[in-house]
């Protein structure tokens, strides 16, 4: 459990947001008040708990006591649109949801037993003992595109989340103190920011910095008010400080800055550096890897550009070439991960965790890489097709189908163009039914009902018809520029 990993005494902060202080000793009062209530409610060892609010003294509560009840915490994207939220829950069944803030309504019906609106100033008087799990029990649940095709539920378990926090804290190169202030403001429904950043610094015992909304202007304000020393964001987060009026010393508290989920513009790191100076190390990993595979904070002096490092203490990677045979140094091949932290399986999908999972361990990232001058890794293609936006991943075939819905299209094709903003938009190029004019502003209405924004394309292009080979099979890379 993470508020038993040592560190921290019971009147240091855990988190700083809009409630003020929140001492380590009250978050472990109230994450057991909450637990107690969720016992009442039924809950037990193995259920699934949807968590759904933003990056909040709710959401840590509410995630945490669905741990100490030994049930599945699921956190979901509180922004998401009524459609995808059902999809997702129809997958789950989850025995009941702990949420607050726009999500809540669209809960009630899809929640087993309803919906539990957290009030952490109106908590049960009782207090729960904690439920010993192990560590091949599932945690967490988090949809994932995976490797390939539609959003599935990745099964993390407790083993997992705490091999990957401790391969940070055991290298010096990563290490956080008790003494640290994280930066919360990547979500907490994503595997960066509930584990990295929230995971890491509670087993740490340091303090969260709890951010709600990322702002350049306001987020920056809150690293220097409340003293940061450790930064995790994307690269659009780092963009954005660049792009906006910040002081110099801004940064000056940062200690160790880490980019991920995406890879960083060179031209961002050098413009990050010159401007606070600060450097940016950059890793790589995957919500089924728990998620840090690869970092460049674990070398010597300046990484070349493009690296993402070597592996983290306890990660075993390889290149695999299209045959199966290990790559010949200096050859591209796909990256295999192995280690405690690479994850059980996807919810209720043997076909999809057979097409990752070897039978002795091995994780098929489905990213392309080779190994530089230096040891570590440098991404040279990735996942086929799939489009990144602020981070966050995005398979076309899961956009492609919802356009397909819309009675007037015909068929429908998704790629990724660059964006100064988001480092990737959504681009679709649709087909219409015979003798329909299609109109985007109506595209674009009807995918905000089925798809969270970052999913959405930004653009749509109507064309007469789609490049397919004779097998049928859509050719996207034919409609990239």
């Amino acid at each position: 459990m993470l508020l038993e990993k040592e560190a921290g005494a019971p009147d240091s902060a855990a988190l700083v947001g809009r409630r003020g202080v929140t001492t380590r000793g009250s978050l472990v009062e109230q994450v057991e008040r909450l637990a107690s209530l969720l016992t009442e409610r039924g809950v037990v060892p193995g259920d699934l708990v949807v968590v759904m609010s933003g990056n909040d003294e709710m959401f840590v509560v509410a995630y945490l006591a669905a741990l100490w009840v030994g049930a599945v915490a699921v956190p979901l994207n509180p922004m998401a649109p009524p459609a995808e939220l059902e999809r997702e829950l129809a997958a789950l069944e989850p025995k009941l949801a702990l949420a607050c803030g726009p999500g809540v309504s669209m809960l009630g019906a899809a929640a087993a037993q309803g919906v539990v609106r957290v009030d952490l100033d109106a908590l049960p008087g009782t207090r729960a003992a904690m439920v010993e799990r192990g560590d091949d029990d599932v945690a967490v649940l988090l949809f994932t595109s995976g490797t390939a095709g539609t959003p599935k539920a990745a099964m993390l378990t407790h083993g997992n989340l705490a091999a990957n926090i401790r391969q940070v804290l055991d290298h010096p190169g990563l290490r956080v103190e008790s003494s640290d202030v994280t930066l919360g403001a990547l979500p907490f429904f994503h595997v960066f920011g509930l584990n990295v950043v929230l995971g890491v610094s509670l087993a740490a015992g340091a303090t969260v910095a709890l951010d709600e909304h990322f702002d350049p202007v306001d987020t920056a304000t809150a690293v220097h008010t409340h003293g940061v020393t450790v930064l995790a964001g994307v690269p659009t987060m780092f963009a954005a400080w660049v792009a906006a009026d910040l002081a110099p010393d801004t940064f000056s508290t940062v200690r160790l800055a880490v980019s991920g989920a995406a890879e960083l513009p060179a031209d961002v790191a050098g413009a990050f550096q010159e401007r606070f100076g600060v450097e940016l190390d950059q890793g790589y990993g995957l919500t089924e890897a728990a998620p840090i595979v690869t970092t460049t904070a674990l070398m010597e002096g300046a990484p070349p550009p493009g690296s993402i490092g070597p592996p983290i203490p306890g990660v075993e990677v390889r290149l695999v070439d299209a045959d199966g045979a290990e790559a010949l140094t200096g050859d591209p091949g796909e990256l295999w991960v192995r280690g405690p932290n690479v994850f059980a399986g996807y919810w209720r999908d043997a076909e999809a965790t057979a097409r990752v999972l070897t039978d002795d361990g091995w994780l098929r990232t489905g990213d392309v890489a080779v190994v530089d001058d230096d040891g570590g890794l440098r991404l040279v293609d990735r996942a086929k097709d799939l489009i990144i936006v602020s981070g966050f991943n995005v398979y076309p075939v899961e956009v492609e189908d919802v356009l397909r819905t819309h009675p007037g299209v015909a068929d429908a094709a998704v790629v990724g163009e660059p964006s100064a903003r988001t480092g990737e938009a959504v681009v679709a190029y649709v087909q219409a039914v015979r003798g329909h004019d299609l109109d985007p502003d109506a595209l674009s209405t009807h995918s905000a009902h089925a798809l969270a924004r970052y999913k959405c394309p930004s653009r749509y292009e109507i064309v007469d018809d789609l490049p397919r080979a004779l097998s049928g099979k859509l050719l996207r890379r034919e409609l990239r520029n």
